[in-house]
């Protein structure tokens, strides 16, 4: 088996934080899986929106949500009308008060993952797969990333046998 180090657990409390910001004892796992069914939903209703990170942060009865998106403007709509309603559809998944945070991402070409997402829409789109690895790796660079490595695996450009590419 390979020794793979987990690339949020390697950097937690030294250049990134937890993504879940809470200490509970009676109702960890009530806390656990809400957490688990927020970002899944959000992620899936905001799918568009280029979301990077959501953070939550709990204290006695209010859930705090932090969603870091390259595009604010779709989940906001106009005038605010987006953020109420995606408000009161998680606060139906909650029982304490909920208050969203939307913020933006500024250099989404320099966020892993949103450079990820990028790729893989890209590959369903069925764009060349070098073309589009290449392309993220210099856009990277030029926006000012220290360094960049992006890996395509699977049956690359409709090949009979799955194989992996990186730069």
């Amino acid at each position: 088996m390979g020794q793979k180090t987990h690339p949020i657990g390697l950097r937690l409390g030294i250049v990134k934080s937890w993504n879940s910001r809470w200490f509970e004892e009676a109702k960890y796992q009530q806390w656990l899986h809400e957490d688990l069914k927020l970002r899944a939903f959000l992620k899936r209703k905001l799918k568009q929106a280029s979301i990077s990170e959501i953070t939550i942060e709990r204290a006695a009865n209010k859930v705090k949500i932090n969603i870091f998106s390259a595009r604010p403007g779709i989940i906001i709509g106009k005038r605010g009308a987006g953020v109420e309603a995606l408000r009161r559809d998680v606060q139906k998944m909650v029982e304490a008060k909920v208050f969203l945070n939307i913020q933006e991402v500024r250099k989404a070409e320099v966020n892993a993952q949103l450079v990820a997402e990028s790729i893989a829409q890209q590959l369903e789109r069925r764009v060349a797969f070098r073309r589009a690895l290449k392309r993220a790796v210099q856009t990277a660079m030029k926006f000012g990333a220290k360094g960049i490595r992006v890996n395509a695996a699977g049956r690359l450009g409709g090949a009979e046998m799955g194989r992996r590419e990186w730069y």
